[in-house]
């Protein structure tokens, strides 16, 4: 039996034993799991994740800007990075090579909205522009989660993506691009059926939305 989170407490990060339930059950749907202190102990762990000289696409997430590992990637010179290449593109005249680049690089490095003690992934995208990758473009995938996105189950997860990260996401896309965010698309991650494909770095602490 699941108990209800009040949307009040969607900031907090979950204890440890509902951090273990989640990894537990995403191990068992194939997911390959690792329970990590902090931000810091996760931007050391992802260098060794990500073979040097890879094409790595960065999603938006502020999990990754926060601990600086959306920096890592992008300007270190240590891999192929897409998202640079992508922002140098005419976003009209070359909307099919953005796409395809976004879409299938060897490795696709984010966050989610929400994660749940069953086992399952959820990510909420007004652009939609991660989703091909997280859904199985990427050779692998590798997401970093607050230990505050962790819930009991989808419908909790589903009201926390609504209740809590949009209008956050709303309130800094407002300023960023002049428009609030939206959910225009969504993506459950309820498995994975390749082996080695996926892996979450699960954090003790809160970070991002």
């Amino acid at each position: 039996m699941t108990t209800p989170i009040p949307a009040t407490l969607f900031a907090d990060p979950a204890p440890a034993q509902r951090l273990e339930r989640a990894a537990i059950a995403l191990t068992a749907h194939g997911f390959t799991v690792e329970i990590l202190d902090d931000a810091a102990a996760a931007r050391t762990r992802i260098k060794d994740l990500i073979p040097e000289d890879a094409s790595v696409f960065t999603a938006a997430s502020e999990t990754l800007r926060l601990s600086g590992i959306d920096a890592d990637i992008n300007t270190s010179g240590r891999y192929q990075a897409v998202k640079p290449r992508v922002l140098a593109m005419d976003r009209v005249t070359r909307a099919d090579d953005i796409r395809r680049l976004a879409a299938s690089p060897d490795v696709v490095v984010g966050s989610v909205a929400a994660l749940t003690e069953t086992g399952s992934l959820v990510v909420a995208s007004a652009s939609g522009s991660q989703l091909p990758a997280y859904a199985g473009g990427a050779t692998r995938a590798i997401w970093i989660v607050g230990a505050q996105k962790v819930v009991p189950d989808l419908n909790t997860a589903l009201r926390r993506v609504e209740d809590h990260a949009l209008p956050l996401e709303s309130a800094r896309a407002q300023v960023a691009y002049g428009q609030p965010s939206a959910i225009n698309r969504l993506l459950i991650l309820n498995a994975e059926p390749h082996p080695g494909r996926g892996t979450v770095l699960l954090l003790r602490e809160a970070i991002g939305f």
